[in-house]
C-alpha cells in the first residue's frame, strides 16, 4: 500500500483539479463579498444547493468596470485551484460579467446612482458660462477630428477668442486619468470655460468619460466645464456632472460661442434704434424747449413787472376813484352836519317864550332840574342866572 502524506494527497487533488479544470465558466449568485485592503476580493457564488469559494486577485480586480454587490447574478471565468495549506478548493477568477447585463452597463449606472447621491448632478450648483468669452480651453486629443470641428466652427463664429489646447488620451487604459490631470491643470488657468470632449465611438471607447476620476475632476472644478464627448445619442457620466452637455463637440461651440455675424447684425439693428431714439429724443426736448419758451415768455420777469404796472395803474384809478368817492360822501356827512348843527344852533331856534337852559355849565332839560338848583335861562342875545323855587308837573 501506497501510504501518502497529506501535502502529497493535496499536491496530487490539485495537479488533477488544476489539469481538469483549467477555465470553467460558472453562473451563480454572490454572497459574503470581502474587499481586502490588499487589492484581492474573496466572496461566495451559490445556487439554490450549493455554495463554492472564490478569489479574484488584484491585477484581475482592477480591471472591473463594476463593483461586487451581495446577491448580484454573475457570470464568471475562472479556473478550478486548491489552497494547499488547506486543502480547500476555489475558483480564481479572472473576468466576472453581470448575468443578462454588460458590465459596462453596469458599472455606468452604479457610478450613475453614486454620484446622484452625492449631489454631483444638482442643477442649483450648475456655473452659468459667460456669454462672450475671451479665453477658452479644449481637452482633447490633438490629432482628433473633434479638435478640428471645434475650431474650425470658432473660427467661423467668434473669431476674437483665445484657445488652448490640452492634448490627451481619450480611450485606453489611462486615458481617465489624463483627462482629469489635464482639467486640474486648466482650472488654475482662468479661463471662461473649458470644454471636454471627443469625437463618437462605442461606449468602451467613450468610457474615460465615465469613470469616477474625471467626474471628481469636473465636480471639484471652479471653472465652468462643458462636457462634449460622441454624438447626440452618446450620454456619459460627464454628461450629468458638467455644467453644460453638448449633444457633440462642434455643437458646444454652437451653444456657448456668440455668432460674430449675428452680432454685426445685432449691433446695426441697435445703432439703427440708438439713432431713432436719439432722434425721437432731440425733437421731444425741441417741443419741451418751445413749451419752456412760451410758459417763460408768459411767465417772465418783464411780463409779470407789466402786468404789476398795469395792476399799480388799475388801482391807483381805483384808489383815486376809491378817495374821490370817499371824500364826496364825508362832503356829504360835513355838510348835513352843518345842516344839524346850525339848525341846533340857539340863533336858529330863537324863539319868543324859548331860551336853552344850562346847569353846571351843561344844556340840560327842564325835567332834569330839582328845587333849589341854580341854572342859566340862555338865548342867542342874553343869559339870565335863576333858581328852581317849586316845580310841578303840568297836567
Amino acid at each position: 500500500m501506497n501510504i501518502l502524506s497529506v501535502s502529497n494527497l493535496n499536491e496530487q487533488i490539485k495537479t488533477l483539479l488544476e489539469t481538469s479544470f483549467s477555465h470553467v465558466v460558472v453562473e451563480g449568485e454572490l454572497s459574503r463579498i470581502t474587499h481586502h485592503n490588499s487589492g484581492h476580493i474573496y466572496f461566495s457564488i451559490k445556487d439554490k444547493d450549493s455554495t463554492i469559494s472564490a478569489v479574484m486577485f488584484k491585477g484581475n480586480a482592477s480591471k472591473l468596470k463594476f463593483r461586487l454587490e451581495e446577491g448580484m447574478k454573475v457570470v464568471i471565468n475562472a479556473a478550478l485551484t486548491l489552497y494547499k495549506p488547506r486543502g480547500a478548493y476555489q475558483l480564481n477568477c479572472f473576468n466576472i460579467e453581470p448575468s443578462g447585463q454588460g458590465a459596462l452597463a453596469l458599472a455606468y449606472e452604479q457610478l450613475k446612482q453614486k454620484l446622484a447621491s452625492k449631489g454631483y448632478f444638482e442643477s442649483s450648483i450648475k456655473k452659468q458660462l459667460p456669454k462672450f468669452p475671451k479665453k477658452i480651453a479644449f481637452i482633447t486629443s490633438a490629432t482628433g477630428a473633434a479638435l478640428q470641428d471645434m475650431l474650425r466652427v470658432a473660427n467661423t463664429r467668434y473669431r476674437v477668442l483665445d484657445i488652448d489646447i490640452y492634448d490627451v488620451l481619450v480611450q485606453g487604459e489611462s486615458a481617465a486619468s489624463t483627462i482629469a490631470n489635464a482639467i486640474n491643470v486648466a482650472d488654475k488657468n482662468e479661463y471662461d470655460f473649458i470644454i471636454v470632449g471627443r469625437g463618437g465611438g462605442s461606449i468602451e471607447d467613450l468610457w474615460a468619460f465615465n469613470e469616477e476620476i474625471v467626474a471628481d475632476a469636473i465636480f471639484a472644478a471652479s471653472t465652468p466645464i462643458v462636457s462634449a464627448v460622441g454624438h447626440e445619442i452618446d450620454w456619459v457620466i460627464s454628461d450629468f456632472v458638467s455644467d453644460l452637455r453638448a449633444p457633440t463637440p462642434s455643437a458646444a461651440m454652437e451653444m456657448t460661442l456668440p455668432d460674430t455675424n449675428e452680432l454685426y447684425q445685432t449691433l446695426d439693428s441697435l445703432s439703427l434704434q440708438h439713432t431713432q431714439f436719439i432722434m425721437q429724443r432731440i425733437q421731444n426736448l425741441k417741443q419741451e424747449l418751445l413749451h419752456l419758451g412760451k410758459l417763460y415768455s408768459a411767465h417772465s420777469v418783464d411780463k409779470k413787472l407789466l402786468q404789476k404796472i398795469e395792476e399799480v395803474k388799475m388801482l391807483r384809478e381805483s384808489f383815486t376813484s376809491a378817495i374821490n368817492q370817499r371824500v364826496s360822501v364825508a362832503q356829504s356827512q360835513v355838510q348835513n352836519l352843518q345842516k344839524m348843527l346850525e339848525s341846533n344852533h340857539p340863533k336858529y331856534k330863537n324863539k319868543k317864550g324859548f331860551a336853552q337852559i344850562s346847569y353846571k355849565s351843561k344844556p340840560i332839560d327842564i325835567n332834569e332840574l330839582e328845587v333849589g338848583d341854580e341854572f342859566l335861562a340862555q338865548t342867542h342875545e342874553i343869559s339870565i342866572s335863576a333858581k328852581v323855587i317849586k316845580k310841578e308837573k303840568i297836567i
